[in-house]
């Protein structure tokens, strides 16, 4: 097992110093979404890094229930899995996420020129402002908003408390949301070096019209626990 998730390692860090090169060298020309098909390379490759080296399958459920782009995309949090899987599997999407990420070098450089919503944690307030006028403006310009609303990973078979944002984003701008949940925590836990063989268990559930955020994130939460607890059996 140390040595399949070494491997694994190896490859997905050069694999995507890679990829992120070539982001920075085609964005001299290329729109963002392709931009995006661009940089999917990476984490397709790391999905069949994942497969292939550390024996860890996916099944998806509710696939269904996909509405076509723009909506506004939660799911819980627990590993560094679901930041690239859903960067290909959803497309276009754009994601919210916390600046400090875009200074790593080459791959933050990347990061930055695929159009994220970045915030600045500390400032609670510009934060929220800042994600609901570039929320719309993404949802106006046909991409799919992806949001974490624990606001951080979770340990595996947990889910934290759901922030409205998301949700509310939802509402005032009449795009649908779409609730998923995952257990990828169990196989890829948050800063651990092992990965161990196994099935993520990813469910989609049905798309809400939100009407109540405060309502509809806690009962999204709810459901999500309940998720998980059933992929756990």
């Amino acid at each position: 097992m140390y040595l399949r998730s070494f491997l694994f390692y190896i490859l997905y860090v050069f694999s995507g110093i890679a990829v992120g090169i070539v982001v920075c060298l085609v964005s001299l020309f290329l729109p963002v979404k392709k931009r995006i098909r661009v940089a999917s390379i990476w984490p397709k490759f790391a999905s069949w890094c994942l497969s292939k080296i550390c024996k860890i399958e996916i099944e998806i459920k509710g696939q269904q229930n996909i509405p076509k782009a723009p909506f506004v995309l939660v799911s819980n949090h627990q590993s560094s899995w679901e930041a690239y899987f859903f960067q290909y599997f959803f497309f276009p999407v754009t994601t919210l996420l916390k600046r400090e990420l875009l200074v790593i070098p080459v791959w933050g450089w990347a990061l930055a020129l695929l159009g994220p919503i970045y915030i600045d944690r500390k400032k609670a307030k510009s934060a929220l402002v800042k994600f609901m006028e570039e929320g719309q403006n993404k949802l106006d310009n046909g991409f799919i908003v992806l949001s974490f609303p624990e606001g951080t990973r979770m340990e595996p078979r947990k889910i934290g408390g759901y922030a409205r944002s998301a949700f509310e984003l939802a509402k005032r701008s009449g795009a649908p949301l779409l609730p998923v949940v995952h257990n990828a925590g169990s196989y890829w836990e948050a800063h651990k070096f092992l990965k161990r063989p196994g099935k993520i268990s990813l469910e989609i559930g049905e798309k809400i019209e939100v009407k109540n955020s405060a309502v509809q994130a806690k009962e999204v939460e709810n459901w999500s626990r309940d998720k998980l607890i059933n992929m756990q059996n």
